[in-house]
């Protein structure tokens, strides 16, 4: 059982302030392998400042980061992808004008010699991408002939190329079309079922509750509850996000019945 084996990723009151404003405060949170952790919460909630903090983009103020049980300081991006953190933001960092391999392998290119092993890396694209079970035609493909939900597939394929133990998805689904959505899931999925640790951050919880197995809630920078993806309800859930007293409250009933 997950519970008697050590977190990939351990957070324990991890504060971070901004001058006067408080972004997190005594912040927990774990992460095992094969597992989805989703992490959800209002605009302002802190989402985005855990995800820095994570990807070593921003270093808290207070607070213990564990990886695989060990204290471990994460001082900068280079430094998360030493630890095997990689990060997806939303705003993918991709180069329309060149191709998938080129997208994949950009800034991390192979060589032989002195020169680029263009093989090589179109070899490892390729299985990268299947391994996601993308459905990209050919990894020589410019990036501006992909959908949003293949450019999402190159996105997290560049990141497994270190290797790493835990891959954070900033809002991965956001402006999506119903079946680019479905794409990106699948892919999230996949992650898990290769021994990832997932951190999903998003605003959609249809599609927290399809993929995660469990909800992270943050609310105005703080822990707001946590709860098992398959059998918390959503009242319970938009009710812990709102800060509604029970799910019962007449806000949460009138959002539920928008969902």
């Amino acid at each position: 059982m997950i519970a008697s084996r050590v977190p990939l990723l351990s957070l324990r009151q991890i504060t971070k302030r901004f001058g006067a404003v408080e972004a997190l405060v005594g912040v927990d949170l774990d992460v095992y392998a094969h597992q989805v952790v989703a992490l959800v919460g209002d605009n302002g909630a802190g989402k985005s400042t855990l995800a820095k903090v994570i990807s070593g983009v921003l270093q808290p103020d207070s607070g213990l980061i564990e990886i695989d049980g060990d204290a471990q300081t994460i001082a900068s991006p280079s430094a998360a992808h030493t630890l095997g953190i990689a990060t997806v933001f939303q705003d993918l960092a991709l180069c329309g004008n060149l191709d998938v391999t080129s997208n994949i392998f950009l800034g991390r290119e192979l060589t032989d010699g002195g020169l680029l092993d263009d093989g090589q890396m179109e070899q490892v694209a390729r299985r990268l991408l299947l391994d996601l079970t993308s459905r990209i035609p050919s990894v020589r493909t410019p990036l501006s002939e992909l959908s949003a939900g293949q450019r999402q597939a190159v996105a997290i394929a560049r990141t497994l190329i270190g290797s790493p133990r835990l891959v954070v998805l900033d809002e991965p689904t956001a402006a999506l079309s119903v079946a680019q959505t479905a794409e990106v899931l699948t892919y999230i999925e996949r992650l898990r079922e290769l021994g990832h640790g997932v951190i999903l951050i998003s605003h959609n919880m249809n599609d927290v509750r399809a993929v995660s197995d469990r909800i992270v809630v943050l609310r105005h920078g703080r822990n707001n509850g946590s709860f098992d993806a398959a059998t918390a309800s959503y009242e319970s859930i938009l009710a812990a996000i709102t800060g509604a007293t029970s799910p019962d409250d007449e806000m949460v009933r009138r959002m539920a019945a928008f969902r």
